[in-house]
C-alpha cells in the first residue's frame, strides 16, 4: 500500500526547472523574465514579419527579442531585488540597535531630548 501523507504536512513537489538548469520557482525574477522575454519575442518577430514579410529573418528577430528582453528584465529585477535586500538588512539592523540601546546612555534619542530640554 502507498503511504498517505498526513494532512498537516505540506506536499513535497519536484521543482520546475527550465532546460534542466534554471529553477523557475525558487530563483527570484526568473519567472517574470522568462514570461516578458517570450512576450517580447512574439511582438518583435510578428512586428518584423508584418513590416518585411520575411519569415526566416522574422524568426531570427524573435529569438533576438527574446534574449534582449529576458536579459533586460533579469538585470533590472535583480538590481531592484539586491537593493531591497540591502534596505531590509539596514532596517533590521537599525531595529535591533534601537531595541538594544533604548533607555541607555547610548540612546541617540535620549541625547537629542536632553539637548533640547536644556535650551
Amino acid at each position: 500500500m502507498a503511504a498517505v501523507p498526513e494532512p498537516d504536512e505540506p506536499a513535497k513537489r519536484k521543482p520546475f526547472k527550465l532546460l534542466g538548469i534554471l529553477d523557475v520557482e525558487n530563483i527570484p525574477c526568473a519567472r517574470d523574465s522568462i514570461l516578458y522575454g517570450s512576450l517580447g519575442s512574439v511582438v518583435a518577430g510578428f512586428g518584423h514579419f508584418l513590416l518585411t514579410s520575411r519569415i526566416r529573418r522574422s524568426c531570427d528577430v524573435g529569438v533576438g527579442g527574446f534574449i534582449l528582453v529576458t536579459l533586460g528584465c533579469w538585470f533590472h529585477c535583480r538590481y531592484n531585488y539586491a537593493k531591497q535586500k540591502i534596505q531590509q538588512r539596514i532596517t533590521r539592523q537599525g531595529m535591533k540597535n534601537k531595541l538594544l540601546y533604548e533607555g541607555t546612555h547610548l540612546d541617540p534619542e535620549r541625547k537629542q531630548n536632553n539637548g533640547n530640554s536644556s535650551n
